[in-house]
């Protein structure tokens, strides 16, 4: 199948560079040159990927980052935030909304092309071992469907936020490090953007209500997830 990729940017040349570079690696290609039509494409073409400029006339990139994971038909997509501003605090920001990734202009058309391709891999297929039941306490994951609920109630997580649970629960009890865990859930080099592995924990913790207690931080390390080992089994 080929996938649906919804470059978003009110700068014509950037639009049409980023169009031909995703096209040339096969996806199928569309454009939006502000907020509204951008939410408007999202909603009626149902991208798998959509790049997203930070800066946008109207509706910034950030208030449709918001409302894309607001929506039900939405809220999955897979979002890398384009943006000329090198201040950490829009990085952030972006990342706390639910974007999976972000790239700082000027960028490689290929860097972005390999991200988006790791991307759909988490949207498709979680890298996890075992069976498809995974419990730690009151979090329970269906992986078959990657479904996960606490205490009986059905999380939305994004396909990042998905993967990162996943990735903890699995190595539950085993520090992971920023590096690592940028390895194993972003297929990131492990020098880059390890800000956006604490983001996404803080995401994660937030959607987690008291259970997300049971990640830790390790100051100057990364995380690990604590679990009782009888309170935490795959089958």
């Amino acid at each position: 199948m080929t996938h649906r990729v919804l470059v978003v940017d009110d700068e014509p040349d950037i639009t049409a560079l980023v169009a031909y570079h995703l096209a040339k690696a096969g996806y199928r290609v569309s454009t939006a040159a502000n907020g509204t039509d951008a939410l408007k494409a999202a909603t009626e073409q149902r991208p798998d990927v959509i790049v997203l400029d930070l800066m946008l006339p109207g509706l910034s990139g950030l208030d449709v980052l918001q409302a894309l994971r607001k929506q039900e038909e939405t809220r999955d997509v897979g979002v890398i935030m384009l943006t000329a501003r090198r201040e950490e605090a829009d990085r952030i920001r972006g990342l706390s909304l639910g974007a999976d990734d972000y790239l700082t202009k000027p960028f490689s058309p290929n860097e972005l092309t390999l991200r988006i391709a790791a991307i759909l891999r988490r949207l498709a297929s979680p890298s996890v071992s075992g069976g498809s039941q995974v419990t730690a306490g009151p979090i329970a994951i269906d992986r078959s469907a990657h479904r996960v609920t606490v205490d009986g109630q059905e999380l939305q997580l994004t396909a990042t936020e998905y993967k990162l649970l996943v990735t903890l629960i699995e190595r539950r009890g085993r520090v992971q490090t920023r590096p690592q865990l940028l390895e194993t859930v972003w297929d990131a080099q492990p020098d880059i953007q390890t800000r956006t592995v604490d983001m996404h924990v803080q995401r994660l913790r937030t959607k987690l209500g008291p259970a997300g207690d049971q990640i830790e931080t390790v100051r100057g390390f990364g995380y690990r997830f604590r679990a009782p080992e009888k309170a935490a089994r795959t089958r």
